[in-house]
């Protein structure tokens, strides 16, 4: 059975606009979703997608909204609720919360570390620990290139918890036309990995 919430983590690797594509695709799906941004993220949402993110709760969903061209996106947009990163009172930062699924994408390699070591220092880092522990879902999205040995070992370590490793390393057998068909191929890679539907690109002999 699949749930009605996902947390959603954005971290400050580049390609925000795969966590911004993502929330909406999650929001269609009839998902409630747990925002988490790093403070690294807002600048790279600054920087990569024009958004301005300086406040938190509702003020935050309503500036990533923007982001969205759906045209139900202030209905949509309702289900996200904001989290604070050292909001130790969030129930992402506890088992009996009852989130068992998370999506860190994109996933900085100094996010991943944290996570594969069980750091636990801001909430982040510390929901991913809970869906880990409790035997959930956690699914990160690295973008970075080329990999050190360090950033290999910490996927390994993730991949051997149970997490899954989804890079945001395109393909190209749709024929992508434009930016956003390659991102929709990433998205739609974590939407099938979540089990939820999602109108984008059509998988491989279809």
């Amino acid at each position: 059975m699949i749930g009605t919430s996902t947390i959603l983590a954005v971290t400050g690797a580049s390609g925000a606009v795969y966590g911004l594509r993502l929330a909406e695709a999650m929001l269609v799906a009839g998902q409630e979703v747990d925002l988490l941004l790093s403070t690294a993220a807002r600048t790279v949402l600054a920087q990569e997608c024009g958004l301005n993110v300086s406040g938190d709760g509702a003020e935050c969903v309503s500036v990533l909204r923007q982001f969205s061209t759906h045209p139900d996106a202030d209905r949509l947009y309702r289900r996200v609720r904001h989290h604070g990163l050292l909001d130790w009172h969030s129930g992402l930062a506890s088992g009996s919360g009852g989130r068992r699924r998370m999506v860190i994408c994109p996933c900085s390699m100094g996010t991943l570390a944290a996570v594969s070591m069980g750091l636990s220092d801001n909430l982040i880092e510390r929901a991913a620990d809970v869906v880990l522990k409790e035997r959930g879902q956690l699914i990160l999205v690295p973008r970075e290139t080329p990999l050190s040995v360090i950033h290999l070992e910490n996927m390994l370590r993730l991949t051997r918890m149970g997490a899954i490793l989804l890079p945001a390393s395109p393909g190209y057998y749709h024929k992508p036309a434009c930016v956003m068909d390659l991102v929709d191929f990433i998205v739609s890679r974590v939407m099938e990995q979540l089990g939820l539907p999602w109108q984008g690109v059509k998988p491989w002999g279809q």
